[in-house]
């Protein structure tokens, strides 16, 4: 089959395609015909060696169909979407034309939307549901901030809560992507570091949370957003990944809770089973265009570099997703 993979750690010129052997199932596995992947930042810190040794064929995410089900209960042909149970990190991930996942990683759905829209929510919209329920646990009516926006994370952040009836105010380091968030219904501001004065003014006594997917640089600016009772989340490190001096005395505001969420070690776990997810909804809503959830840039197979560059620049304007071939 065909397969990107990495030949050495660095930047996205690593990335090469290769033919490697086709994977059959084994015991607890299901082989996946790979349609469409999105990609996601962790794959760029695979890809670098930041993250250590990693899987030869990176990618945590894909759509498309069962081709070996071994001992599932799933059936060929059957539409799936797999994401996380190691791919990527300790075994093969979805950047190939097939790809072995965990059992408990494959979720049948039912759709006739295209590959490439499908490919652009299993990672991202099943990380925003899980923020919003669990860590924020919002309501409708309350007001939340979600930092780092104008990414395919916060993108999925800001639809999924304005669907559920959760005021939003999305922020972005880049003016020229504030009509996008605009455009998603959130009130949309420019943010340059120092954001909670300006939340303050707006909402004196605190917003009800906060999803920053900015990361350590601006994580103690964002607890001082919330109100007493309220709850922030870190999502993401957009800003970088420097440690975080943290005196919980000095910088986490009385009753306020602070959490976080790594999906990769999560997602397909007995703690969080990927039936907990609501796919059904989430790709149901998303047909109905009450997400505004197509891809933002969409690439063939062969420009898997080019859709690596634009993931780091930037300058994306949501999710990137990849074509696999003969999709």
């Amino acid at each position: 089959m065909r397969a990107i993979v990495i030949t050495e750690y660095g930047p996205p010129e690593v990335l090469r395609e290769e033919e490697r052997p086709r994977p059959t199932a084994t015991a607890g596995t299901v082989v996946v015909r790979v349609r469409a992947f999105g990609l996601n930042h962790a794959e760029a810190y695979f890809r670098s060696g930041a993250w250590g040794d990693v899987a030869k064929v990176s990618g945590i995410e894909c759509v498309g169909e069962v081709d070996d089900p071994g001992d599932s209960e799933l059936r060929a042909g059957q539409r799936v979407l797999a994401l996380m149970g190691g791919m990527g990190r300790s075994v093969d991930g979805s950047y190939a034309e097939y790809v072995r996942v965990p059992i408990a990683s494959a979720v049948p759905f039912a759709s006739s939307a295209s590959w490439e829209l499908l490919a652009a929510l299993p990672e991202s919209y099943a990380t925003a549901w899980t923020f919003l329920h669990h860590n924020l646990e919002v309501r409708p009516g309350q007001q939340i901030v979600v930092r780092g926006a104008a990414s395919a994370l916060g993108q999925a952040v800001v639809n999924i809560a304005g669907d559920l009836g959760v005021r939003v105010i999305a922020t972005t380091r880049s003016a020229d992507k504030l009509p996008l968030l605009e455009s998603l219904g959130a009130t949309a501001l420019l943010d340059e570091g120092m954001l909670a004065p300006r939340i303050r003014e707006r909402v004196p006594d605190g917003v009800d949370g906060v999803v920053d997917i900015v990361g350590t640089s601006t994580l103690l600016d964002s607890l001082r957003m919330v109100r007493y009772g309220g709850r922030a989340a870190m999502a993401g490190f957009l800003g970088g990944g420097a440690p975080l001096p943290f005196d919980p005395l000095q910088h986490l505001p009385s009753g306020v809770q602070l959490s976080f969420f790594a999906s990769a070690f999560v997602f397909g776990t007995p703690a969080l089973p990927l039936a907990r997810i609501p796919f059904a909804e989430l790709i149901a809503r998303a047909e109905s265009g009450a997400y505004r959830c197509q891809p933002a840039h969409v690439f063939p197979f062969e420009e898997i570099v080019a859709a690596h560059r634009l993931m780091e620049s930037g300058r994306a304007r949501g999710k990137v997703v990849v074509r696999a071939p003969g999709s």
